[in-house]
């Protein structure tokens, strides 16, 4: 089984995918555990690689051909990171949503980081205009489009575990004899 987790900066990605790849005992692969590679391989900071990848697209195509082949290649993973689900394309067996209002996000940042949460709440909307802007040049991706997703959850809503709950439940009782079709992602990846 692969379960894909994405969403915006701030909504509990990675507390979720890690949570659930336990609850599922499944193995959790994170894109920013990825990210932290390929800075290591290349003999950089994060800090230092993420600067870099503001100027070289193909840092983040790496990483995204990385987050494909593992999606096409693994099983018994939840994958975890932005453009997740649309990477997994219809390798996914199921592909989550997590979202919040950015002010709730940029509190949870800031608190994270340890910065004021106006200063979280600019960057995160930075970061994701330049993301959304860069994922619409690179593939054609509308990262605001949800329609490809199987469930959408507003993690400000409820707490960790029941997020965790909900999608543990999601997969347990589902039925492929019942499943009349996930959408489709028709996709030219260009890595």
């Amino acid at each position: 089984m692969l379960i894909t987790v994405s969403g915006p900066p701030g909504v509990g990605k990675s507390t979720t995918a890690s949570e659930l790849s336990a609850a599922l005992d499944l193995e959790h692969i994170s894109g920013g555990d990825i990210f932290r590679e390929l800075a290591d391989e290349r003999g950089y900071t994060t800090l230092e690689f993420n600067k870099l990848a503001e100027q070289d697209d193909q840092i983040d195509r790496d990483l995204d051909r990385r987050l494909r082949d593992i999606a096409a290649n693994r099983d018994d993973v939840v994958l975890e990171s932005r453009l997740a689900g649309w990477l997994a394309g219809d390798h996914a067996d199921f592909r989550v949503w997590l979202d919040a209002p950015l002010s709730v996000r940029a509190e949870r940042i800031g608190n994270r980081e340890d910065k004021p949460v106006q200063k979280a709440r600019e960057e995160t909307a930075a970061r994701e205009g330049s993301e959304a802007d860069r994922y619409q040049q690179y593939y054609g991706i509308d990262i605001t489009d949800l329609t490809i997703y199987d469930l959408s959850i507003n993690t400000a809503r409820w707490d960790a575990d029941s997020v965790v709950d909900m999608l543990e439940t999601a997969v347990e009782d589902y039925d492929p004899a019942a499943d009349e079709g996930k959408y489709p992602i028709e996709m030219d990846y260009d890595f």
